[in-house]
């Protein structure tokens, strides 16, 4: 039996416990990046999970809490349940990273 996380609305299946397939990690090396959602690339970075929440989910709802990561601010994000100092760094320096290589064209 899988061992599952309860929220306090319904069961989340860690993405270790998802069919290999499916889990963002493995499928951006076996497919491409491309082939990929904005929240399962997110999901990559943020790696861990909240409370049973999968970085997969957390992903999700950072994007449509900020309408996508780019109005998302240093406050707001500190706000988000799961998102503490060290993730709220980490998606800035993300955040920079693609703005850096969009510059580069």
């Amino acid at each position: 039996m899988l061992d599952r996380r309860r929220s306090p609305t319904r069961y989340i299946f860690l993405i270790c416990e998802w069919p290999e397939a499916e889990r963002p990690r493995e499928r951006l090396i076996k497919l491409s990046a491309g082939a990929l959602s904005d929240s399962e690339l997110l999901a990559i970075f943020l790696d861990t999970v909240y409370q049973g929440q999968s970085a997969v989910n957390l992903a999700r709802e950072l994007i449509a809490q900020f309408e996508g990561l780019l109005g998302a601010t240093h406050d707001g994000l500190l706000t988000c349940i799961g998102v503490g100092i060290g993730k709220n760094a980490l998606l800035k320096a993300v955040r920079e990273l693609g703005r850096r290589a969009l510059a580069e064209h």
